[in-house]
């Protein structure tokens, strides 16, 4: 648990958070244990611990059609298909499965920015 900026909570939302926060004009949505972060009135990643009672502690995010497939099969222990959007292009990675890669989490979150933000925000973010 993390007594920072956001107050008591998993310390795996306040570092997606401090990831997500630092892209231009992004916003967080607070949702009881979840969270959902935003440009505009767009998502572009969300923060579920137990979602409908999955058991997963996981951050979502929109990949490039079809990546989202070949990300679970290369590695079905870390990443898996969300309920709901999964099939619109968006991959779950879980933070609750061993080590994570907060470089692999940021890189993932950028992509998914750019895929969601108008084109000169975008622009502004580095694919990698």
């Amino acid at each position: 648990m993390s007594d920072g900026r956001w107050g008591w909570e998993d310390e795996r939302l306040t570092r997606l958070t401090e990831i997500c926060l630092a892209l231009p004009k992004a916003e967080r949505e607070a949702m009881g244990t979840h969270a959902g972060f935003k440009v505009g009135k767009k998502i572009f990643a969300y923060f579920l611990n137990n979602h409908h009672g999955d058991g997963i502690v996981g951050m979502w995010c929109k990949v490039m059609p079809g990546e989202n497939a070949a990300l679970i099969a290369a590695s079905p222990k870390r990443f898996y298909m969300p309920a709901y959007v999964g099939p619109r292009g968006w991959v779950g990675l879980r933070l609750d499965a061993g080590r994570v890669s907060w470089k692999e989490v940021a890189e993932l979150v950028r992509c998914s920015y750019r895929l969601v933000a108008g084109k000169k925000l975008a622009a502004l973010v580095s694919a990698g």
